[in-house]
């Protein structure tokens, strides 16, 4: 049960991350998921993202202002995706920019090829 609800965390914000944009050079792993955080739940039960969980997507896209913190954003969510012991997180994880009104330039997946992203 441990290991599934790591892989469901792990999922959430690998997805939301893929959906916002790096910050700056600085950014990191860890502080996408801290800010993803509030979508851990729509990930793993569905429902409507919380307004924390979208908040949060737009403003990792409203940072991203360079080319490395989105391929380092997009990597976040592909690691995250890849640990995803459940595909269902993913197929959930995967409309999440949409549904909080946001475009994201690559799909949430664990094949996404983060070194196209500009």
């Amino acid at each position: 049960m441990a290991a599934r609800t790591a892989s469901t965390v792990v999922l959430a914000l690998v997805l939301a991350a893929a959906v916002v944009a790096p910050a700056s050079a600085a950014m990191s792993c860890s502080a996408v998921y801290s800010t993803l955080m509030p979508c851990l739940q729509y990930v793993r039960e569905g429902g409507t993202p919380a307004r924390g969980c979208c908040n949060g997507i737009k403003d990792l896209l409203s940072q991203a202002n360079n080319t490395p913190d989105r391929r380092t954003i997009c990597g976040c969510l592909k690691n995250v995706a890849n640990g995803a012991a459940d595909s269902t997180l993913i197929d959930r994880a995967s409309p999440l920019p949409s549904k909080c009104n946001v475009n994201l330039p690559y799909k949430i997946s664990p094949t996404v090829n983060c070194a196209t992203i500009r």
